[in-house]
């Protein structure tokens, strides 16, 4: 029998007269097959690949990494969500790790890097069980039973952090521990306090809720790191619509226009023959007339600022401007939201709708120039309802700026975490030493095959003060078994790595905090990942190169 050309066999079997029929692969069916064992192992050594990438990130004496995407933009960053969002991950299994550090951002907002470190620690020590036979699925249910031991070990160990709205120091703390690893952290101290009064600003501290959403980061290049500062409102990156209005307003009452400063365009198709200077005078006026009408519903209504979310031209802002009426054109659709829940101001869609109970109200507008550009920026303070403010951030270039938002992200979510929940475990490495030993200790009382599976997740835990002692560059087995031994001997859970060089691994004392609500989710997301990934036993890529 022939083959066709392009073609191989896949099998060989019978029809019902005993006949052999060949399965060939069609032409061009290049998919790959992998499965069983083979699979997992593909499985493992690409999530292993990805967090030996962040790992050196981990901790306040991490690398940075240095990300240029096609078009040319550089990021620099050592924020693991960061990171693994800028990496063009092709591979399925590591796409899952990008996704899980997505995860723990969205839900917490710090300790992307760890977790993703953890989740490959815990798929790197089930590769040994999976060679001595024991079966994935029982590897998982190991993992399963010890994680449910290591939260309970992190909540036994865990203090709270008493604070109120009058004492903060015990969240600025905090914050700070967060901002070490940050490139801003030689500042930290500063940047930790404006978090904190951003947060408490919009906190509702009886039902222990934080809205981010009204805490509103701008950076403006130029300046030095210590010139960010919590502006109480508003800032819009943009400028008063004429150089020769005020620039200086208090006591404002704001339109907020969702409507155009322009004439009613009809929705059909129109054309004009003006044949006579009699007929445009006419036509002008009638315009003029539009534009009169609308900056008089504005005065009538008592409005000293114009805030549109449209553009409007010359003969508008002309018009505005012999009104004595001060405007911002092109403001976006967030700002204007915004500044609608900070003015306690309404939306107006339409002129007619204008009245002076919709209008905002803020003690200062100001526009504010930076050195000798042009940049112009408009801040609006002292507003009616505070509930919504802005950290202005400053930097020398647009790459530092981003890294700074970037880091104080993750320092408002540390903030708003222990609103929520006030407890907290010390860090360092500590918390992960003291759930390893509660879950080898457990381990120790299971009969089951499971035994093995809950001490590789103890081992995995290790990972985590190996990799702080390494990046710090300290002897990492040393270090790491004499502060084991230590917590062991002293019953003393917040001994951890000093990679400060402070002299003492008693992170109580050093003031290193993590929120719990944080590591257990950390913990949780970590074995939920390795798990999943371990029941995986059959890869179908269409690439056979993949």
């Amino acid at each position: 029998m022939q083959q066709p050309l392009n073609a191989t066999p896949l099998g060989v079997t019978t029809d019902e007269f005993g006949r052999p029929i060949i399965i060939m692969r069609a032409e061009g069916d290049d998919k790959h097959h992998l499965r069983g064992i083979e699979a997992q192992k593909e499985n493992i050594l690409a999530a292993k690949t990805l967090a030996n990438i962040v790992r050196t990130s981990l901790g306040p004496r991490g690398m940075d990494k240095i990300l240029v995407s096609p078009d040319g933009d550089v990021v620099v960053s050592n924020d693991g969500a960061t990171i693994m969002q800028k990496m063009e991950v092709t591979n399925e299994i590591a796409q899952l790790l990008v996704d899980l550090s997505k995860s723990q951002d969205n839900e917490i907002g710090d300790g992307t890097t760890g977790v993703v470190v953890l989740a490959g620690a815990l798929l790197e020590h089930a590769e040994p069980l999976l060679d001595k036979g024991v079966h994935p699925i029982r590897i998982a249910e190991g993992y399963e039973r010890a994680c449910e031991v290591a939260i309970q070990e992190l909540q036994r160990i865990a203090d709270v952090h008493p604070f109120s709205s009058g004492d903060v120091e015990s969240l600025v703390q905090t914050a700070m521990s967060t901002l070490n690893s940050k490139i801003i952290h030689t500042h930290k101290r500063h940047i930790a306090e404006i978090c904190v009064k951003a947060v408490m600003a919009v906190a509702d501290l009886e039902r222990k809720d934080v809205n981010l959403d009204l805490i509103k980061l701008e950076g403006k290049n130029g300046g030095r790191m210590e010139d960010c500062c919590l502006v109480d409102g508003i800032v819009i990156d943009k400028d008063i619509s004429h150089p020769q209005m005020a620039k200086d307003i208090d006591d404002a009452r704001i339109a907020i226009l969702t409507c155009a400063f322009e004439p009613p365009k009809p929705k059909t198709k129109h054309k004009i023959d003006v044949t006579t200077p009699e007929e445009y005078e006419k036509l002008h006026g009638q315009e003029q007339e539009y534009f009169r009408r609308m900056v008089k519903l504005c005065k009538d209504a008592g409005a000293t600022l114009i805030c549109c979310q449209w553009g409007f031209d010359d003969e508008a802002n002309h018009l505005l401007m012999a009104n004595e009426l001060p405007a911002i054109r092109w403001v976006g659709g967030v700002e204007i939201e915004l500044i609608a829940i900070a003015t306690g101001g309404r939306i107006v869609p339409r002129f007619e709708e204008l009245t002076a109970e919709k209008l905002g109200k803020a003690g200062k507008v100001r526009e504010v120039s930076f050195g000798t550009t042009k940049d112009r920026m408009v801040f609006i303070e002292k507003c009616a309802n505070s509930k919504a403010v802005t950290i202005f951030v400053r930097g020398g270039n647009k790459m530092i700026i981003e890294e700074a938002k970037r880091s104080i992200h993750d320092a408002l979510c540390v903030v708003r975490n222990l609103v929520c929940d006030n407890r907290i475990v010390y860090g360092g490495g500590a918390a992960e030493l003291a759930a390893s030993l509660a879950v080898h200790a457990a381990a120790d009382a299971i009969a089951t095959a499971e035994q093995h599976a809950v001490r590789a997740f103890g081992d995995a835990l290790d990972t985590i003060p190996i990799a702080l002692a390494e990046n710090s560059g300290l002897n990492a087995i040393e270090t790491v078994t004499s502060v084991k031994a230590a917590q062991l001997k002293l019953k003393n859970p917040n001994l951890g790595i000093d990679c400060m060089d402070a002299g003492t691994t008693d992170m109580k004392a050093q003031k290193v905090y993590e929120a719990l609500i944080g590591k257990i989710q950390q913990v949780k997301l970590a074995t939920q990942m390795a798990k999943m990934i371990l029941k995986i036993d059959d890869v179908i890529t269409e690439d056979p190169t993949a």
